[in-house]
């Protein structure tokens, strides 16, 4: 029998008797988020600087919406641009007890798990290679980073919307195939904020909104993100940094597909579109993979790279020899007017410290 909490997520898509009841909340969560910005835009709350530009990504609304692979997207042109960026992200799901700041860089990575700083942020290290600073306070985690890493011009701020206290100048809103689901905020509707609040007067460009789908999926005027997969590696190879081959990939039929993502069906769904018929395994979001979720004797499993960051080869030869693990590295392509429209504000930012 479903939750409560899963009744009322359902309920999101539409306004049916659920979402009315809980619509007072809602107006009441409105009219808090609408104060608590107006504040920050007069000056009643201080937004504070790092030292460094920064660009925001972030959503809407609850749950993934594809703002690390955005992340991922923006940080690797940032770089073909000819800056130097450097990422700042909470580190959803790490440990209770760990550090206020945790950089990842190239001495510390081995030598830290998902438990440590959360799935995410290894995975953002992973494909960009530049310096991730987790922690709860991004505007002191950001102030750490510049220290630590003098040769940064810009900062990335992965998941950091509502994070009004860390100024920016650049925000890229997120939204994927539930658009604003009812257009209510919380707990009536899926919306921490409502889809088009007061913009921070820090901001050198409106903010740029990026459809994670194949269109738009609310009102606002933005652009769209393809998404494909990139030619599966086996986890080894994932792990060194090797690229797919694409002569070399999981058998068709018969393998296993596990995804700890915010919404597994959608990667079994990509599986499906290009011709694999597997058996699916939906883990929680963020699953640590305490215990590997397939049997001893399963031939061919294939993750994704959120799963993979956690789940080191040399385990699986330990743990479950018989298997070969496939990556499914997510190949995702802003269209080219996003990178116009985030070229443009760059264009307006200071190429020198704040």
């Amino acid at each position: 029998m479903a939750s409560i909490t899963q009744r009322v997520v359902r309920s999101w898509s539409s306004r049916g008797a659920l979402p009315v009841l809980l619509w007072p909340v809602s107006a009441l969560m409105w009219l808090l988020v609408t104060l608590r910005r107006q504040a920050y835009r007069l000056g009643v709350m201080k937004s504070e600087s790092p030292g460094l530009p920064v660009l925001v990504v972030g959503n809407r609304i609850v749950g993934g919406a594809g703002k690390t692979p955005a992340t991922i997207a923006i940080v690797q042109h940032l770089q073909r641009q000819g800056w130097h960026p450097g990422v700042l992200t909470r580190g959803y799901k790490q440990a209770a007890d760990a550090q206020p700041f945790t950089l990842i860089g190239q001495s510390s990575a081995n030598q830290l798990s998902a438990t440590d700083v959360g799935d995410e942020p290894l995975l953002i290290w992973r494909r960009t290679q530049v310096p991730v600073m987790v922690g709860r306070d991004r505007v002191a985690g950001g102030q750490a980073l510049r220290q630590a890493c003098p040769e940064l011009d810009i900062l990335v701020c992965d998941d950091g919307l509502q994070h009004l206290r860390l100024a920016r100048q650049i925000e890229v809103v997120v939204f994927d195939e539930r658009g604003a689901g009812n257009g209510w905020l919380l707990p009536a509707g899926p919306l921490r904020e409502p889809i088009a609040p007061m913009a921070p007067a820090s901001l050198v460009a409106p903010p740029i909104v990026l459809y994670n789908a194949e269109k738009p999926t609310t009102p606002l005027k933005g652009h769209l993100a393809q998404r494909a997969m990139a030619p599966m590696q086996l986890l080894s190879q994932w792990w060194s940094g090797q690229a797919g081959d694409a002569s070399q990939q999981p058998p068709r039929d018969g393998a296993w597909a596990v995804a700890g993502i915010a919404h597994p069906p959608k990667f079994f769904d990509q599986l499906a579109a290009l011709g694999f018929n597997t058996h699916p395994v939906a883990c929680d979001d963020h699953d640590p993979y305490t215990t590997l979720p397939w049997p001893d004797g399963i031939a061919h499993v294939i993750v994704t790279e959120k799963d993979a960051v956690k789940i080191r080869p040399e385990r699986v030869r330990q743990e479950r020899p018989a298997t070969q693990v496939w990556v499914a590295a997510l190949d995702f392509r802003p269209e080219p007017s996003f990178w116009q429209a985030i070229d443009s504000a760059l264009a307006r930012l200071p190429r020198h410290h704040l």
